[in-house]
């Protein structure tokens, strides 16, 4: 499956979610350190590979150095290599205990991996209730929506909403989190509201357009989907999600509704 509708999925999975949450706009999960990622002159997200050589040196000629653990890590993440981002994070914290932003990239390094408890036990360390941070108020609802705890997830949703009203990745991640439990009509408003912000991007508009076509309104989802492919591509998402919709009707609650597995995030 090309881009197409694997994509368009993989964009709803939680991993959408946590990579939307704390990257920026959406759906991931962009990166759940987000904002406390170090600036760096090389980009994981464009040279994942390259990166991760960069940060490795940086890293091994000082272990303990905080920004260098927490940009290998992402770039680790980045390049597909989850595993080893974990276990370069979780030494990171052993060396600098109580650090925030190595917290919540771990947490997030675990998410990746399927060890949800744990990382939301982790990022529950990474801010205080006194000083909350709503991209991993964001993260933590998309790990509680991956173990099925819906109604705990939408809380902190709600609660990251108060600190960043209308912000279009938490908005996003509650979408897909009634899109998790099969409330299309919820998930579609949610996802409206954030599609009308300015600040949407590309990840926002397929989730959008994947709740809207698992409605049935197949036009209007490849129309949405338009706007960052091209047509051909978007009519083969659109066609593939009419053939994963065949013989289930998902507006009912019958047939399990297509969802790609949590990983990636971004």
């Amino acid at each position: 499956m090309p881009f197409r509708l694997a994509r368009l999925l993989a964009s709803a999975a939680v991993t959408a979610l946590v990579a939307s949450s704390l990257g920026g706009c959406q759906t991931a999960m962009s990166d759940i350190t987000g904002s406390l990622a170090p600036k760096t002159e090389v980009n994981p997200a464009s040279d994942p590979q390259r990166a991760a050589e960069v940060f490795g040196e940086r890293y091994r000629a000082n272990p303990k150095d905080a920004d260098a653990a927490v940009a290998y890590g992402q770039a680790l993440r980045a390049n597909g290599q989850r595993a080893q981002a974990s276990a370069v994070l979780e030494q990171a914290t052993i060396a600098n205990p109580g650090n925030k932003a190595i917290l919540a990239a771990y947490g997030r390094a675990l998410a990746d991996n399927g060890n949800f408890q744990q990382a939301f036990d982790v990022l529950s360390h990474a801010h205080s209730p006194e000083n909350p941070d709503w991209r991993i108020l964001s993260v933590q609802g998309a790990v509680l929506d991956q173990m099925s705890r819906h109604d705990e997830a939408r809380r902190y949703y709600a609660s990251a909403l108060k600190i960043v009203p209308g912000e279009p990745a938490v908005l996003s991640n509650l979408g897909l989190s009634y899109m998790l439990s099969k409330d299309l009509p919820k998930a579609e408003q949610a996802l409206r509201q954030a599609y009308a912000s300015t600040r949407a991007d590309a990840r926002v508009r397929q989730n959008l357009a994947l709740v809207v076509g698992l409605q049935g309104r197949f036009a209007e989802a490849e129309t949405i989907v338009r706007a960052d492919l091209p047509p051909d591509e978007a009519a083969a998402n659109v066609a593939y999600l009419k053939e994963m919709l065949k013989g289930k009707d998902t507006r009912t609650g019958e047939g399990a509704v297509p969802m790609a597995a949590l990983n990636q995030p971004d």
